[in-house]
Formats: C-alpha cells, sequence, structure tokens
C-alpha cells in the first residue's frame, strides 16, 4: 500500500533556471541573430598624483604603521595611526595623518640610528618628504 501526498511548494523555493552558454541573455538580441554587442565607452585612465609628487601622506602613514608593526614597537602610535587612517577614509582631513606621521618619523629615526635592521635610511627620508611638501 503506497501513498502519495501532494504538496504545494510556492515558486519562490524552487532553483532559478541559469541560462546555458549558447543562449543570449541580452532581451534584444535573439539567439540566432548575428549582430554585435556594444562596447562600454570607458575614459581614459589618468596617472595617479601620488608618482607626479611621491608618495602620499595615506601611502606614507601606511608605510609607517607596517614598518612599526614589523618592529613590534610604538603600540599606541600604532594604534593612533590606524585609528587617524580611519578617520581620513571617512572624512578627508588629512591633518592627523600629518601629525602621527611626524611621531612615526621621529620614532623611525631612532631606529636608525640604533642601526635596527629593517629601518633604511631611504624609507625614513622618503616619509620626512611627505612631511616637508
Amino acid at each position: 500500500m503506497t501513498h502519495v501526498i501532494q504538496v504545494n511548494v510556492p515558486e519562490q523555493y524552487f532553483c532559478k533556471k541559469i541560462p546555458m552558454a549558447k543562449t543570449s541573455t541580452n532581451p534584444k538580441t535573439t539567439a540566432g541573430s548575428t549582430s554585435t554587442p556594444q562596447k562600454k565607452v570607458t575614459a581614459p585612465k589618468s596617472k595617479p598624483e601620488s608618482k607626479k609628487a611621491g608618495i602620499s601622506i595615506e601611502t606614507a602613514c601606511e608605510t609607517a604603521l607596517t614598518k612599526l608593526r614589523d618592529l613590534d614597537i610604538e603600540h599606541a602610535l600604532q594604534a593612533d595611526l590606524q585609528w587617524c587612517l580611519g578617520s581620513y577614509h571617512a572624512d578627508g582631513n588629512p591633518v592627523g595623518l600629518y601629525q602621527m606621521l611626524d611621531r612615526a618619523v621621529a620614532v623611525l629615526e631612532r631606529e636608525k640610528i640604533a642601526k635596527t635592521k629593517g629601518v633604511t635610511a631611504k624609507m625614513v627620508n622618503d616619509l620626512a618628504k611627505v612631511l616637508k611638501a
């Protein structure tokens, strides 16, 4: 003895049909038409400003933060740099970044004098140039 149960299931629970590779998803063209799809016109890409005038304040702060994390020093300064980067992303005001970068350059200058591995004179000078610009 077998029982047949009939259940009404709404369509929202069924899988959506996915078009096959050869079918057209464009409603204006059919599968048999030979028209070519229109290409989107994009504006030419402009060069980033950081290449023109050295590195940006944001990139400099991210570099300093990465170096401080690698050296595992100045945890309070790391937290301040992280907070200022987040604030800069939110409002676009770089004042805090300049203050934190000034502190970071001083710390990295001390580490360079102590000949800490990984702190190069070029890196410290590049960060200092951003402050002067």
